[in-house]
C-alpha cells in the first residue's frame, strides 16, 4: 500500500493502489513502519517527501461501516483509525528532518490533515483539491483536526471557508489563501518540484543536527502538542 525509496538526500514515501489511499488499519501500519524506517536511516541532510497518485481521500469510511448497522461498531473503528492518524501525526512532527507534501490528487479530510502535518506541502493545479468533507458527511472535528487547522492556517476567515464552509479548494487558490507553498501544472511537476526542495534543504540541513530540528519544529506547534500529548525536550549540540 506504498513504498518507500531513497533518491539521493529524499527519502521518497509513496501511496500506491486505487483506493485512494483511504487511511484504514493496514495502510496506516504500512506508513508508519516506512516512517519508523526513515528515522533509522536518518542522517544530516535527510528529507522526507510523501506523495501518492491520490494523495488521500480520508478515513476508509467503508471499512468502518462494515462493522455493522449499529453505531457503536463505527464510531470504534473511526476512532481505531484516528488513533492510527494521531501516531502518523507524532511521527512527522517527531521526525528528525524536514519533511515535503507533494499532493498530486485530492486531499479530503484525514487526508488533509496528513498532507498538512509536513512542514511543506507543494500541490498540482490541473487536478486534485483540498476539502474538509465533515460538514457534507455529517461527522464533527475530532480535537487534533482543529488544533492543526489552527496552528497551520492562521487566518480565521480562511479557517472559516475550509471547515464551515467545507470548500473544496484548488492548488492556485490555497496559495492565496497561506495553506500551501507552491502549484504546479501536473502530478509529474509536482513532485519533481519537491524533489528539487528536498535537495536544497538537504545542503542547509547537512549544517542541523535532527533531533534539535524536531524539537524546533514541536514547539512551533504547542497546541497540537499538548492534544497529541506530545512531549518535548531540550538538546543542546556545542557547535565544534
Amino acid at each position: 500500500m506504498c513504498t518507500l525509496e531513497k533518491r539521493g538526500n529524499n527519502f521518497l514515501l509513496t501511496l500506491i493502489g486505487d483506493d485512494e489511499h483511504r487511511l484504514n488499519p493496514n495502510l496506516i501500519g504500512e506508513i508508519r513502519s516506512a516512517l519508523s524506517q526513515v528515522r533509522a536511516q536518518a542522517k544530516r541532510g535527510s528529507v522526507l517527501i510523501g506523495q501518492g497518485k491520490f494523495f488521500s481521500n480520508g478515513f476508509d469510511l467503508a471499512w468502518a461501516e462494515s462493522a455493522g448497522s449499529g453505531s457503536s461498531g463505527f464510531l470504534h473503528r473511526l476512532q481505531h483509525m484516528g488513533d492510527g492518524l494521531k501516531a502518523i501525526m507524532v511521527d512527522l512532527l517527531s521526525l528528525p528532518m524536514p519533511t515535503i507534501a507533494a499532493v498530486s490528487g485530492h486531499a479530503a479530510a484525514a487526508g488533509f490533515m496528513l498532507a498538512l502535518s509536513h512542514d511543506y506541502v507543494l500541490m498540482r493545479k490541473d487536478r486534485g483539491v483540498l476539502y474538509m468533507s465533515e460538514l457534507d458527511i455529517g461527522l464533527t472535528l475530532p480535537d487534533y483536526f482543529i488544533a492543526l487547522l489552527r496552528e497551520k492556517i492562521q487566518s480565521p476567515m480562511v479557517r472559516r471557508d475550509v471547515v464551515l464552509h467545507a470548500a473544496k479548494v484548488k492548488a492556485e487558490e490555497a496559495i492565496k489563501m497561506g495553506i500551501i507553498d507552491s502549484a504546479h501544472d501536473s502530478a509529474a511537476e509536482t513532485l519533481e518540484a519537491a524533489l528539487r526542495m528536498g535537495e536544497k534543504l538537504a545542503l542547509t540541513a547537512r549544517k542541523w543536527d535532527g533531533g534539535v530540528y524536531a524539537e524546533i519544529r514541536k514547539s512551533s506547534f504547542p497546541e497540537l502538542c499538548r492534544v497529541l500529548e506530545l512531549q518535548s525536550k531540550t538538546i543542546v549540540t556545542p557547535r565544534l
